[in-house]
């Protein structure tokens, strides 16, 4: 059984861009920052801390609004990543579960400040929203 999906290939799960060194300490954080601030990512991660090992249909019905092909392509980034582990199970028909790696764990810690951090803050931000809206904020410079 082969390990990877016939329409996603590795360069539709790579972030690196062409000009980027690998060396490159900015081009390493940014490929990191690309992975966490993906929104798809960060909820597929939340289902697999929330509930354990998941099956793609199970993945599916529970990140509302993903696509099957985009959460095929958030596995398959997250795998390549080692956030998480892909498992084969001997059923017939074979059955695939997805699990958080210990780096994928370690990384909920981080989005759990981030979560709080959104959750404290969310009023404030809206009401930010609101004034810039409504024209309150918006910058009056003149050239």
């Amino acid at each position: 059984m082969t390990d990877r999906h016939p329409r996603v290939t590795i360069n539709e799960t790579s972030t690196q861009e062409a000009d980027c060194e690998p060396d490159s300490t900015v081009c390493g954080l940014r490929d990191v920052l690309d992975r966490i601030g993906d929104t798809w990512s960060v909820l597929v991660i939340i289902q697999l801390r929330l509930h354990g090992r998941r099956r793609f249909g199970q993945l599916l019905r529970s990140v509302e609004g993903i696509s099957q092909r985009m959460l095929t392509v958030t596995l398959r980034r997250l795998q390549r990543d080692g956030l998480i582990s892909r498992t084969v199970l001997d059923t017939s028909p074979p059955q695939v579960e997805y699990a958080l790696t210990g780096t994928g764990e370690s990384l909920t810690v981080v989005l759990r400040q981030l979560v709080d951090w959104a959750t404290d803050n969310r009023e404030s931000i809206a009401a930010a929203r609101g004034r810039w809206d409504r024209g309150a904020d918006t910058p009056t410079h003149s050239l």
